[in-house]
């Protein structure tokens, strides 16, 4: 194991971007839970899911990751890193604990009443966006769930990412609906707007963590 390259700079700006967007995502998506006008497609499926098995969203998060993780590791264990464990563990249980300050702090109306609850689902949307968009493009492992579309998109390279993406992503809402599920606007505006955020960060974060190679904008 070469350990010199834990103790770069580049490593240690890489480890602070992922921690960082994987901890805003989950604080953004406790107000797009609260304010139920749409999540991202996962946390659309995973709370349909959850909510039949009686647990907990952060817990059944966890554990459908970890499943997920088995088909990473055979398929492609460079998919795997820091940022794999991070958002595995922590943007479930950070949006639980989040919400459950919410609802001690914050006055329940603030979800419900307009213009308030489209206000905070207008922000917390795009945070969460770009969130999710840097946490992806940091090269520090990906959750199962998104190293599973990435592998899938390497399977397929003629067809853009970003399409790969919608095509995931809208997969995932399909089961959503089949648990049970009704997914609003956000959902659905999150599966098309998510792919290509993503590969538009991705630009931006290559020139961050290398600054020598030339992008193609």
């Amino acid at each position: 194991m070469n350990i010199q390259k834990y103790l770069t700079p580049e490593f240690k700006k890489k480890t602070v971007i992922v921690i960082t967007s994987v901890l805003c995502m989950g604080f953004f998506l406790s107000f797009l839970i609260d304010v139920n006008l749409g999540t991202d497609p996962c946390t659309f499926m995973n709370l349909t899911i959850s909510g039949l098995l009686g647990l907990s969203f952060g817990n059944w998060q966890l554990l459908l990751n970890a499943v997920l993780l088995v088909f990473v590791l055979i398929a492609d264990r460079r998919m795997i890193g820091i940022g794999t464990i991070a958002n595995m563990v922590l943007i479930g249980y950070v949006a639980d604990f989040c919400r459950y300050l919410w609802s001690i702090f914050l006055p329940h109306e603030i979800f419900t009443a307009e213009p308030f609850r489209a206000i905070i689902f207008a922000l917390a949307l795009f945070g969460f966006i770009v969130s999710a968009s840097f946490y992806m493009n940091s090269e520090m492992g990906l959750a199962p769930y998104d190293a599973t579309s990435a592998i899938i998109g390497h399977w397929i390279p003629r067809i853009p990412f970003h399409f790969v993406r919608i095509a995931y992503d809208m997969l995932v809402i399909l089961i959503g609906i089949l648990a049970g599920g009704r997914p609003n606007v956000g959902t659905i505006l999150m599966a098309f707007v998510l792919g290509p955020m993503i590969t538009i960060v991705g630009r931006y974060m290559t020139r961050i963590l290398h600054p020598e190679a030339k992008t193609e904008m």
